[in-house]
């Protein structure tokens, strides 16, 4: 017997992609609130390290997961542009703590 598999109901790729977003957002929000301290970089760039990790294995997940299931390309084609959408706006994050 084969087992169907519904990616629509794998919710991990939309919650990380809004975790670490709300996450990052909260990390800028806080170092431009503290006028540029250091410590909240201390505490920022490791978890952009993780991120960028968890992220791209979740992207190679949902890229597999894309090739092998031709007929739900549509939701997982969505998830993968709802996880790809952090890319410019944590690049805007990292633009604007450079410049400062």
């Amino acid at each position: 017997m084969k087992t169907i598999h519904n990616p629509s109901e794998e919710k991990q790729s939309t919650e990380l992609a809004i975790g670490t977003f709300i996450i990052s957002t909260l990390l800028f929000v806080l170092y431009i609130i503290s006028n540029g301290n250091p410590m909240v970089l201390v505490i920022a760039w490791p978890f952009a390290l993780a991120g960028i990790v968890v992220n791209s294995i979740m992207f190679v997940h949902l890229t597999d997961r894309f090739v092998h299931l031709p007929q739900q390309r549509k939701d997982i084609g969505m998830k993968l542009l709802i996880l790809l959408s952090n890319i410019p706006i944590l690049f805007f994050y990292y633009l604007i703590v450079m410049k400062s």
